[in-house]
C-alpha cells in the first residue's frame, strides 16, 4: 500500500500568504487559512504532517520568471527550514481565478486561500496526467 502524502499549497505574498491543503488519496486542494510569516506556515506544516509544499512561482504573462527577491528569498528560507519537498507551480491568474469563485463576498483573506487552492490543484492535476 503506498503512503498518503499531505500537500501544502501556498499563494505567497509580501503581506499574506494563502494555504491550501490536500493528500495524495483525495486529490482535491482546499482553502485551509491565511497566514502572515514563515514561522507561521513552518507550525501548519507540522500540524497538517505535510510532506510536500507547493507553492506559486510568479510568472510575467509571456512565460518567463518574475524578477521577484523576496519570493526567491523566501522560497529558499521554506526550503531549508522545513527539509520538504518544495514545488513551484506558476501562478499566473490564480489571484483572477480566485477573485471569480469568491462570488460577491471579496474578502481579501479568502481571495488568497482560493488562489492557494488553484495553484495546488493544478500541481495534482498535472500529478495525474
Amino acid at each position: 500500500m503506498n503512503k498518503i502524502l499531505n500537500y501544502l499549497g501556498l499563494d505567497w505574498g509580501e503581506k499574506r500568504i494563502g494555504l491550501a491543503t490536500a493528500d495524495s488519496e483525495v486529490r482535491l486542494a482546499l482553502p485551509l487559512k491565511t497566514v502572515a510569516n514563515l514561522a507561521e506556515v513552518l507550525s501548519v506544516l507540522k500540524e497538517e504532517e505535510t510532506n510536500v509544499i507547493v507553492i506559486g512561482a510568479p510568472q510575467k504573462m509571456s512565460g518567463e520568471a518574475a524578477d521577484n527577491p523576496a519570493w526567491v528569498s523566501f522560497v529558499a528560507q521554506l526550503r531549508g527550514k522545513s527539509g520538504l519537498l518544495v514545488e513551484t507551480v506558476d501562478e499566473r491568474l490564480s489571484s483572477l481565478a480566485a477573485d471569480a469563485l469568491g462570488g460577491e463576498d471579496k474578502e481579501t483573506a479568502g481571495r488568497d486561500e482560493i488562489a492557494a487552492s488553484i495553484i495546488l490543484q493544478s500541481y495534482l492535476d498535472k500529478l495525474n496526467g
